[in-house]
C-alpha cells in the first residue's frame, strides 16, 4: 500500500476490510493520517472507525482522566493514557482504551522512540466510558477483549444506567451503582468519585 487515504468523518462505514491488510506499520501510519477519527482493529483485522466523542462524553472523560492522574500523582510509577492513545496486543488487535495504566514492570526496556509510537503492550488497567452512540453489547466484548489479552482490571462506566462495570480475570463481572469505585491489583489505592463523573452530564 503505498498511498494511505484521508477519510471524512462525516462519510465514514463503521468497518473497513482492506486487502491486503495493512501492517501494523500501515496501520499506524493510517492513524496518524486521520488523526481526528479514533481507529481500532480486531484481531481478525476489521478496522473499526468511530467518530469524535461528544462534549458530555469528552467531559465525563476529562473528569476520569483527571482522577487518574490525581492518583498517580501519589506515587509518579507507571505511566497514564488517555483516549487518543492506542495500543498493539497480543491478539493482533489495536484498540484504544478510553483511560489506561501501565505498572513499571509493564515499560520495562521500553524506549522513548518505542513508546512515542503506538506501543506493543496491554495496559493492567483500562477504562471504557460508554457514549451515547455506543453499543452496551460491543462495549462488552470490547472489556473482554481487554481482559483476554492480558489486562488485570477493567472498568466499564455507563453514565446513562450510572454504574460501573468490573472486570477481572477468572472473575464474574460485577455491577457497581455506589458513589465511588475502589481499585484493587494494578490501582490499589485509586478511587473514581463516578458522582462527579455523572455531573458531567447534567446540563
Amino acid at each position: 500500500m503505498s498511498t494511505l487515504p484521508r477519510l471524512e468523518a462525516e462519510v465514514l462505514s463503521r468497518n473497513i476490510i482492506f486487502d491486503p491488510p495493512m501492517t501494523d506499520e500501515e496501520l499506524e501510519r493510517f492513524c496518524r493520517r486521520n488523526g481526528d477519527v479514533q481507529i481500532e482493529r480486531t484481531s481478525e483485522g476489521v478496522v473499526q472507525l468511530n467518530a469524535p466523542a461528544g462534549g458530555l462524553t469528552g467531559h465525563g472523560n476529562s473528569e476520569i482522566i483527571r482522577q487518574l492522574g490525581n492518583w498517580w500523582d501519589t506515587h509518579q510509577r507507571g505511566r497514564i493514557f488517555d483516549s487518543s492513545t492506542g495500543f498493539f496486543l497480543p491478539d493482533g488487535s489495536l484498540m484504544c482504551p478510553d483511560a489506561a495504566y501501565a505498572h513499571p514492570a509493564q515499560l520495562h526496556g521500553l524506549t522513548k522512540a518505542e513508546l512515542s509510537r503506538m506501543p506493543y503492550l496491554c495496559p493492567a488497567f483500562v477504562i471504557e466510558l460508554l457514549s451515547a452512540t455506543d453499543s452496551l453489547s460491543e462495549a462488552e466484548v470490547k472489556m473482554q477483549r481487554w481482559i483476554a489479552n492480558g489486562a488485570q482490571l477493567g472498568w466499564l462506566v455507563d453514565p446513562y444506567q450510572q454504574c460501573v462495570t468490573v472486570y477481572e480475570p477468572g472473575m464474574a463481572t460485577a455491577r457497581i451503582h455506589s458513589a465511588a469505585v475502589h481499585g484493587s491489583g494494578p490501582v490499589d489505592g485509586f478511587v473514581l468519585d463516578v458522582g462527579k463523573v455523572w455531573r458531567c452530564y447534567q446540563v
